[in-house]
């Protein structure tokens, strides 16, 4: 017996009541084996990061880190970095790296780098957050990377184990050793470490070497001026150098002369 027009509606109606919230056959299998990422997105990006920053954590230099406080470092990452960079253009560099005692190193020319580099060095914990914060300020009104923020801790982080790189993965490393170095370091012997593996020039590391290099004289002969001109030129040492006769190396030494007689 044949059904009613108005039956064979109300039966195509309820299949599809009963069918509601079922999925497709065709999609069942596809579907299922990767219904995972649905319940747990959250849980599976959090997962893998969790994973990534425990692989940098174990990729830092412990070891190294762990001896700094009496052992002077024979090499840095800086300076492997330039020898590649000579290779690369098919020359060799000579680095000039001399080590110095904290105490042969003038007061004043360790206060000359001090006003120039990281005038609150002694008041913060690694990272001076009122400086990143007027350095972003300053960089998005000029549209481009003119003022950097770096403390001479984190300098010292970055030359030491890492490069000149800007990606994020070696901000947060540096991020890390720099909070490693203020937790294991004196202030005293970090400022020690930054003035002797800070690069000067091609090839030039350390205020030693600079001094040598620059004014002919040991570190502990440099005079207050002379202190001031190589701070200057810590920015941008393979651009400029301290004996440099122009307004920015001429005016910059005269503006962080005029910062320490306020000290």
């Amino acid at each position: 017996m044949s059904k009613a027009p108005g039956q064979r509606k109300q039966v195509r109606s309820n299949r599809r009541l009963w069918n509601l919230g079922q999925r497709p056959r065709g999609r069942t299998r596809r579907t299922r084996r990767f219904s995972w990422l649905r319940k747990f997105p959250f849980k599976v990006v959090l997962g893998i990061v969790g994973l990534f920053f425990l692989f940098e954590i174990f990729t830092l230099p412990l070891f190294s880190m762990a001896n700094l406080d009496t052992d002077n470092p024979k090499v840095t990452a800086l300076m492997q970095q330039r020898k590649e960079e000579a290779k690369d253009k098919g020359k060799t560099l000579r680095i000039d790296y001399r080590w110095v005692s904290f105490s042969r190193i003038p007061k004043h020319v360790r206060m000359a780098v001090l006003v120039a580099e990281d005038g609150a060095f002694y008041s913060h914990n690694g990272v001076d957050w009122h400086e990143v914060w007027e350095s972003v300020e300053t960089n998005l009104e000029k549209g481009r990377i003119v003022r950097g923020g770096s403390t001479i801790t984190q300098q010292l982080a970055k030359n030491l184990y890492l490069s000149t790189s800007r990606d994020p993965i070696r901000k947060l490393k540096e991020l890390l050793i720099t909070w490693i170095l203020e937790a294991r370091l004196t202030k005293k012997r970090i400022l020690e470490l930054y003035l002797n593996i800070i690069e000067w020039g091609p090839g030039v590391f350390g205020i030693e070497a600079a001094a040598q290099r620059h004014f002919h004289k040991p570190a502990s002969h440099l005079t207050m001026l002379e202190g001031a001109r190589l701070a200057a030129v810590i920015p941008s040492p393979l651009r400029r150098r301290p004996t440099d006769d122009n307004d920015y190396v001429n005016d910059k030494a005269q503006l962080i002369l005029k910062r320490m007689s306020t000290r």
